[in-house]
């Protein structure tokens, strides 16, 4: 049972993006592919402005993660408190995600705070699911950021993926590993000679180190 509290700010969110609407954005993102129910256009600087303006809030976020509507989506990633973004919450959430934007903004808005962070990436990475690997990737390029080091099994399991990911077919899989095994090289130059030695045959990425 949703409470009036909530459904009046739902009423109110849903009402301002028409207000902040834009057309020729909402356009261009159709034609690269992004697919939503419902897409006003709204830019990020604008959602996240509105994430301030309502704080975290747990109901909130779920009501809001419940409507096929693009920013409604990512301001949920926005409002969603860390500590209550439960793994289960997680998994019904990522099964729900029908197209990369919302992968990557759940990734660096909310899941890449969250305690399982760590272990949530190198399940992903494994995962038979373009949207899991993005989010594993982009997760883990968050981590390594921020000195986050992993342990040797951890090193050879994303070392082994990150190659078998960027000979795949997948762009935006291979975008996201990446851009990850750069983070992982900008710890320090032992991380950067094991990410040569184990890529050494994947030249578009080892002459980038």
């Amino acid at each position: 049972m949703v409470n009036e509290e909530t459904k009046f700010k739902l009423k109110e969110i849903r009402s301002s993006y028409r207000l902040m609407m834009n057309g020729p954005g909402s356009q261009s993102m159709r034609e690269k592919g992004l697919d939503y129910k419902i897409n006003w256009g709204v830019p990020l600087i604008s959602l996240k402005q509105m994430a301030v303006q309502y704080g975290k809030d747990y109901d909130l976020a779920v009501e809001l993660w419940k409507d096929d509507i693009r920013e409604s989506k990512i301001l949920a990633t926005l409002i969603m408190p860390v500590d209550k973004m439960l793994p289960e919450i997680t998994d019904i959430w990522m099964d729900s995600i029908h197209n990369q934007e919302i992968v990557e903004m759940l990734a660096f808005n909310l899941l890449q705070y969250v305690d399982y962070a760590p272990v949530i990436a190198y399940q992903w990475m494994s995962y038979n699911s373009p949207f899991y690997q993005i989010a594993a990737y982009d997760i883990l390029s968050r981590l390594f950021m921020q000195g986050k080091e992993p342990n040797e099994r951890g090193i050879n399991e994303f070392l082994d993926q990150v190659a078998v990911a960027l000979q795949g077919d997948h762009i935006g899989v291979k975008h996201a590993a990446s851009n990850c095994v750069q983070r992982f090289a900008d710890m320090g130059i032992v991380y950067r000679r094991m990410a040569k030695n184990a890529l050494k045959e994947i030249m578009e990425i080892y002459d980038s180190f």
